[in-house]
């Protein structure tokens, strides 16, 4: 449990205990323990230090967590933009004369690229906005995490498929049908891929206020009867934008 401070500190402890190593030895337990520790630990010394320990510890796991999903859609996102060009350079020409497609044939390939481009961009920042919402706001977390969940599962599909299904069409010499197949499959995940990362997006616009909105309605229809919290519910879903979003709040309020 010897710890040694950095130059120019230099200062020599315990990690448990926290106390100056001069006063360490066998008698304390050696390297790989502290007596002295365990014995307050027992008295209950060192109950509000442990806690302090544990939320720092809580702290940084949640930074760390959130940090390295915001990097790795950063990353991605700057490789879909490398590969577009790539794309637009280097093989779009071949593919056309192998395919015997014209530009604008292939345009569904261009406007995927740019679609994940676009996700990674909100997808990044959306950790961002799960980083700083708070705990306590447990039904507007489960209604983030379930958005960002449903739009983050069809983005990396349209992304493999992207990436990868592509590949085999960028070196052929002939037309191919599967070509056919494959327009349909990745003009199939794109649109609907925008379609959710816009839900996401207007969602946290409006700082997840659906789940605000639901909860008022349930509320004034408890107080006022059945028939009179129908009309409610109606005309909370007059006054927003998406009904989906609203339909999604009122699954994780009840």
């Amino acid at each position: 449990m010897h710890m040694t401070c950095t130059a120019p500190c230099k200062c020599e402890f315990c990690w448990l205990c926290l106390g100056s190593w001069t006063d360490h030895g066998r008698r304390t337990g050696g390297f790989y323990a502290c007596n002295r520790y365990e014995r307050a630990k027992k008295d209950g010394v060192y109950d509000e230090e442990e806690r302090r320990r544990e939320m720092a510890k809580s702290i940084i796991e949640k930074y760390t967590h959130y940090y390295e999903r915001w990097k790795a859609n950063d990353k991605s996102m700057k490789k879909a933009v490398a590969d577009l060009r790539k794309m637009e350079t280097m093989h779009m020409g071949k593919l056309c004369d192998g395919q015997g497609e014209s530009a604008l044939q292939v345009k569904f390939i261009t406007e995927a690229w740019l679609q994940i481009i676009e996700c990674r961009r909100v997808l990044k920042w959306t950790y961002a906005y799960g980083y700083y919402l708070p705990e306590r706001e447990n039904t507007k977390r489960q209604l983030f995490e379930y958005l960002q969940g449903e739009a983050e599962s069809w983005l990396e599909r349209l992304h493999e498929c992207t990436e990868k299904d592509l590949q085999k069409y960028l070196t052929a010499m002939e037309p191919s049908k599967e070509f056919t197949e494959f327009r349909v499959k990745l003009s199939g995940l794109t649109k609907p891929t925008k379609k959710y990362f816009e839900d996401l997006g207007q969602a946290l616009e409006n700082d997840l206020g659906e789940v605000v909105l639901s909860g008022a309605c349930c509320r004034t229809g408890n107080a006022k009867g059945s028939g009179r919290n129908k009309k409610t519910i109606l005309r909370g879903k007059e006054r927003g934008n998406n009904l989906q979003m609203r339909a999604l709040a009122r699954k994780v309020q009840g």
